[in-house]
């Protein structure tokens, strides 16, 4: 976040070893997590099961 990179940058670089690859997704995945409110996670819930039908 600090070098100005956005997460779908990082997440799509291939990294020379997949288990640094792995804790980079992880990373961003926490993240994300702690920046969606409560609202947006009931939101996100409700789309995602509506496009599983």
């Amino acid at each position: 976040m600090k070098g100005g990179l956005g997460l779908n940058t990082i997440a799509s670089t291939i990294h020379p070893y997949p288990t640094q690859a792995e804790v980079i997704k992880k990373t961003a995945n926490a993240w994300r997590k702690t920046t969606l409110s409560e609202g947006k996670k009931q939101f996100l819930r409700k789309l995602f099961s509506w496009m599983r039908r």
